[in-house]
């Protein structure tokens, strides 16, 4: 981690920022729509999905058409960019720093909990997340010994951390390597994360309902996004060159689709994975918001995506009276 003192804005006296989050398909983005609208700001996406173009169906981005207010940070590369919360967190902060200095409350919407906490949080990133003249070296390696081998390598030399990075996650077992050429730990450094310290002002809302009808929801979506295009979304990115790109990244709803046209499982076999794996997720970030006591839940089984936005609104306005 950087020994660089912090300079944190949160005593500035201007607007907090409003986070929207919660599991996949819980309803946030009509949510975060409805608060900024209310509150005539923008909404600033954090998800690690939604900032590559091209990929809109899969990843449920919101239609230019139908978007309430701007939406920010998506669409930021193209799938085969590399992209990580250390550049989320300087893009992110560039936007909340804009809205506040115009007096507005941004309203950060998103599911990938790492990338909120960058934004929110005093949270400081190695050097080589920005850039990183071992990661080409270490992507090499992952290709030749695949995804166990890699991990294995890691477990070699820093188990701690090879303990907290699942086997088929590449692109973090590779940081993960960079990052001891860099001197310091993964685990070191996920261990300080546990201990969150504000760098803005802040109130946080996560959105929840009873888990049936959550996975409900779930599979309602994978269903309708395969109605909207989505097969044929992941066709157009694989006729660009995407398929590793989206491989790699382990994205939910390509993956799988990708696998079905190159003929490795049915389209019926995938889309039954997705609706699988999305559920697994959303457990997923419902684990990981709930470590953060900061968080104020919201039951989406007793509120509509109006009056979850009413409340949030509410307590904004209560905040800064």
């Amino acid at each position: 981690m950087s020994d660089e003192p912090a300079i944190r804005p949160f005593d500035d006296g201007g607007p907090c920022v409003i986070a929207v989050v919660g599991p996949t398909a819980s309803g946030k983005s009509a949510v975060a729509d409805l608060v900024a609208s209310s509150l005539g700001s923008e909404v600033i996406s954090a998800d690690a999905m939604q900032v590559y173009r091209g990929m809109d169906i899969g990843t449920a981005k919101t239609p230019v058409a139908e978007r309430v207010v701007p939406l920010r940070l998506v669409d930021v590369v193209d799938p085969g960019e590399e992209y990580s919360a250390a550049l989320f967190q300087r893009d992110a902060r560039l936007e909340i720093d804009r809205l506040r200095a115009a007096g507005k409350v941004p309203v950060l919407c998103g599911g990938t909990g790492l990338y909120v906490r960058a934004a929110l949080d005093d949270m400081r990133f190695p050097a080589g997340e920005l850039e990183s003249p071992s990661r080409e070296k270490y992507q090499k390696m992952a290709a030749e010994l695949g995804d166990e081998g890699i991990h294995a390598y890691l477990e070699q030399l820093d188990p701690r951390s090879a303990a907290l990075i699942h086997p088929h996650n590449v692109r973090r077992t590779v940081r993960a390597l960079e990052m001891l050429d860099e001197g310091t730990s993964y685990a070191d450094q996920h261990s300080g994360f546990s201990q969150p310290v504000s760098w803005y002002p802040s109130l946080q809302f996560a959105l929840t309902m009873d888990r049936e009808r959550l996975y409900r929801r779930i599979d309602e979506r994978v269903d309708r996004m395969v109605e909207l295009g989505l097969v044929e979304e992941v066709r157009g990115l694989m006729d660009q060159g995407m398929s590793d790109a989206l491989t790699s990244r382990q994205a939910i709803g390509y993956k799988e689709i990708i696998e079905a046209l190159e003929g490795e499982i049915t389209l019926d076999e995938a889309i039954e994975t997705v609706k699988l794996r999305s559920r697994r997720y959303a457990k997923r970030q419902l684990s990981w918001f709930r470590r953060d006591e900061r968080i104020e839940w919201i039951d989406m089984d007793a509120l509509d995506a109006q009056g979850a936005a009413d409340y949030i609104v509410q307590k904004v306005n209560k905040e800064t009276a």
